[in-house]
């Protein structure tokens, strides 16, 4: 298991009249950190609790959830991070009525494959610029089952250069047969765009 850096992580408290609210937790991609996707907190539903977190392996100037090369195909190195972020979940002082995440690139990456070790903890996710690795994981099969399958908002552009076609076209059917799908695409590279970050905002709202 790969340690998440409870110091680490960035918070914003969320708006709630009562109960225990929801938490919101963010997923950055390779090379980046905690306070990247952080920005966009003032943009998200107020009542939201936002948690950004730090990927665990130093890459470049940042961090990693995984070895990011090709050749890299061992299921262990994402499941070691993965398992990381259950147990900082688990570690909480506070409980929270849903989780939900949110995951750029390999963060996205990551967002799946927590849900795929844990179905039943996550209620909905935001999968932006991403993919999914190839691979049965035990808990694929609870995925598909699910009476209410999780929300899923994905996205991709289309002059993006850093995740390949054939990544995109190979997770569209998997993630149609595992998740409730929203499917958007933009004209933008590896990015986020104003209408993107729009149409995240309303799709926490309606989750």
């Amino acid at each position: 298991m790969q340690q998440i850096d409870a110091d680490a992580v960035r918070w914003r408290e969320g708006e709630r009249e009562s109960g225990e609210g929801d938490l919101l937790v963010v997923l950055h991609g390779l090379g980046s950190h905690e306070g990247d996707l952080f920005g966009l907190a003032p943009h998200l539903p107020a009542s939201l609790t936002i948690a950004s977190l730090r990927a665990p392996l130093p890459y470049g100037g940042g961090f990693a959830w995984f070895d990011p090369s090709p050749i890299d195909t061992d299921e262990r190195a994402r499941d070691a991070s993965a398992e990381g972020v259950l147990h900082w979940l688990d570690g909480l002082d506070r409980g929270f009525e849903r989780v939900h995440l949110l995951g750029f690139s390999q963060g996205g990456v990551m967002a799946v494959q927590l849900a795929r070790l844990a179905p039943e903890r996550f209620s909905s996710i935001v999968h932006l610029a991403s993919f999914v690795h190839d691979g049965e994981l035990p808990g694929d099969a609870a995925l598909a089952a699910r009476e209410l399958r999780i929300p899923m908002l994905t996205t991709i552009g289309d002059l993006d250069d850093v995740i390949h076609r054939d990544r995109i076209e190979r997770a569209a059917p998997w993630l149609d047969a595992h998740f409730d799908v929203e499917r958007r695409t933009y004209h933008r590279a590896h990015s986020i765009v104003a209408e993107e970050l729009a149409d995240v905002v309303a799709f926490l709202e309606r989750v």
